[in-house]
């Protein structure tokens, strides 16, 4: 366990290395003073020029930071998560004046009200216009700064679109707050909540309180994800709940995977290329992504079209692929199935042949076209 444990601490700072992390004096003239930034861009960000990434804010960035980016950077290398743009705001003992609240209505007020249309209206702009970023944002925070954090849920629109929270100290009234004003907001928002049984008392106590208030709140727009850590104290549940916060946020994101393939596609009774073009067009929509279906989720979306033999979606998905991917066999080896299965053993044969110097992928493999057509030509003589 040890060895694992290590094996995927190793990883991530390899990982993180090999990013690039930039350290920025930022002036503001709402808070009157200059803040230090530290910005993480995605690894080969210069040579994707038309690419667009989402962007991740990180309060509390003086710890917070490394492990948001070191999550972000190894779950974006694998295909978990899209490609970000992380941003760090460092605090230190400054954190309580940041994100300082009034006693009476328990909004921000003074230094808190200045660094929350800091990053509104300065921090978020400036890096909208330096670098290439998707309109979806995610913010951190972890007790007091994951209760600061909630403001921007009364905004209209939500400056955030995801929301990490990380055991918060909430304000007063935050917990009959935001039951109320969730409801209210009609885009798509992602909303993780953590504590741990060993957290501090009175906060474990409130967020627990604060989930039963938001459980029933589920909806199509509302995203709402929950955990207690086992064991997990104040602290070791940031380590916990980070990774487990991005895994949740991104799982419309990932590759088809085998739970995916067996739970969801082979039950469904709808066309299977119409799940697979939602897939992709939930992508855009929520982030901002305009993404190629990768060639996992054909093989995929293929298999279970042949396993369920719903020819037409299989036409429909092999017709894409061929398009996305032209110099593979892809698109081809799917359509001559296609053929095969619609009585249509010439074309098929043709299909196969057509593909002969194209690129293999995964399983389809030249060898394995030409088999085919040559299986289907002594079959019936063409």
């Amino acid at each position: 366990m040890k060895k694992t444990i290590f094996l995927i601490i190793f990883s991530i700072v390899h990982l993180l290395a090999s990013a690039q992390t930039i350290y920025e004096e930022f002036p503001s003239s709402k808070l009157n003073e200059t803040r230090r930034l530290k910005i993480q861009l995605p690894r080969n960000y210069e040579e994707n020029t038309d690419k667009v990434y989402p962007i991740i804010l990180v309060l509390d960035a003086d710890y917070l930071f490394e492990p948001v980016a070191g999550n972000v950077d190894y779950f974006s290398y694998w295909e978990d998560m899209p490609e970000s743009i992380v941003v760090g705001i460092m605090q230190g003992d400054g954190r309580y004046n940041d994100c300082s609240y009034d006693d009476v209505n328990f909004l921000p007020e003074e230094k808190g009200a200045d660094f929350f249309e800091f990053i509104g209206l300065e921090l978020i702009p400036y890096i909208d216009n330096k670098y290439r970023t998707a309109k979806f944002i995610i913010g951190v925070g972890h007790d007091f700064t994951a209760n600061f954090i909630n403001y921007y849920l009364f905004k209209d629109p939500p400056l955030f679109n995801g929301f990490i929270n990380l055991s918060p100290d909430l304000a007063p009234l935050m917990e009959s707050r935001l039951p109320e004003r969730i409801p209210q907001i009609q885009s798509q928002l992602f909303y993780y909540l953590a504590t741990g049984t060993d957290d501090i008392k009175g906060l474990r106590e409130s967020v627990e309180a604060l989930n039963q208030s938001l459980q029933p709140l589920k909806s199509k727009t509302f995203n709402y994800y929950y955990d207690n850590f086992e064991g997990a104290t104040h602290y070791s549940l940031v380590a916990r709940g980070i990774p487990t916060a991005l895994e949740k946020i991104f799982a419309v994101y990932r590759p088809i995977s085998k739970k995916e393939f067996k739970d969801v596609i082979m039950k469904l009774d709808t066309p299977i290329h119409l799940y697979l073009q939602e897939k992709y067009q939930t992508i855009k929509d929520l982030f901002g992504l305009s993404n190629p279906i990768r060639e996992n989720d054909f093989i995929a979306t293929c298999t279970a079209a042949e396993k369920k033999k719903q020819w037409e979606s299989l036409r429909e998905i092999a017709t894409l692929a061929k398009k996305q991917y032209p110099d593979t066999v892809l698109g081809d080896y799917y359509l001559a199935r296609y053929y095969e299965e619609t009585g249509q053993p010439k074309k098929a044969m043709r299909t196969y042949q057509a593909a002969y110097d194209k690129e293999e992928v995964d399983f389809i493999t030249t060898d394995l076209m030409l088999d085919k057509a040559d299986k289907i030509k002594d079959d019936f003589g063409y």
